[in-house]
């Protein structure tokens, strides 16, 4: 009685915001299949020419009554993909997973700084990157994807707020079960999330997941130490983003505890 499914429900982004982290938290409700790869179907043209058939393949097994979920990062700052997901599913319903812009490039970046280490290539600090020739290198790919504003306004030509539900990430990682609570309301869900199924763990320094009786944590690659980062540089990516933050909010009637 199963069959693949076209997903009903996309995370849309955003890198380094907790995507993962909602996704597999998002899995315990018995109402929610999750497909276990990220797809980037929408982003990558190369796998968009394949056809929404080969999508679908990808997807997991599920019951009538289940959500499909699938979630790439990517999608939120590409050019296309509001527009192709639009053409599949005008009525589908998005979640993007948003925290501090600067939080958000320093994770970015420490990400790759890690992945350079292991495959033994150099590796610059944060700063030299951040700042060439004394300014604010705006042009650096972190900092672009930070810029929530203006990939918001490209999703906004195609949906409408009501359908795209902002997860706050900062707060998630925090405290999981009030924002996993909203997000069962906006996909009309039964409430099956409980406090029950997360305990903190000490030695990470995050919510793990306790379902099926089974214990899970985040791979060893989530929230790793991020570098401490001068604090004139921290003051000018604050400065940089205020406005572009400040549009955001206006844009989705909402603020965030942001810098």
């Amino acid at each position: 009685g199963t069959s693949r499914q076209i997903p009903q429900t996309i995370i849309i982004g955003v890198r380094k915001g907790g995507t993962r982290a909602l996704l597999e938290m998002l899995d315990i409700h018995p109402n929610i299949v999750v497909a276990a790869t990220e797809v980037h179907f929408f982003d990558w043209d190369e796998n968009y020419v394949k056809g929404i058939d080969w999508y679908r393949n990808l997807m997991p097994f599920s019951y009538g009554n289940q959500i499909t979920i699938e979630k790439t990062p990517g999608y939120f700052t590409s050019p296309q993909a509001p527009g192709r997901i639009h053409d599949m599913n005008s009525s589908i319903k998005l979640l993007l997973i948003l925290r501090d812009p600067t939080e958000r490039v320093i994770s970015d970046y420490t990400q790759v700084y890690y992945n350079r280490v292991e495959s033994h290539k150099p590796v610059q600090p944060f700063e030299d990157i951040v700042i060439k020739n004394g300014v604010l290198n705006t042009k650096y790919k972190a900092i672009q994807r930070s810029l929530y504003d203006v990939h918001m306004e490209k999703w906004l030509k195609h949906f409408s707020l009501d359908q795209i539900h902002i997860v706050d990430g900062n707060t998630l990682i925090k405290d999981p079960l009030p924002e996993l609570q909203k997000v069962e309301k906006f996909l009309n869900l039964p409430s099956r999330i409980m406090s029950s199924n997360f305990y903190f763990n000490q030695t990470k320094g995050f919510y793990c997941i306790r379902s099926d009786g089974r214990e899970r944590c985040l791979h060893e690659s989530k929230g790793r130490p991020h570098p401490l980062v001068n604090s004139t540089v921290l003051e000018q990516l604050y400065s940089y983003f205020r406005e572009h933050n400040a549009k955001f909010y206006r844009m989705v009637n909402h603020s965030f505890d942001w810098h």
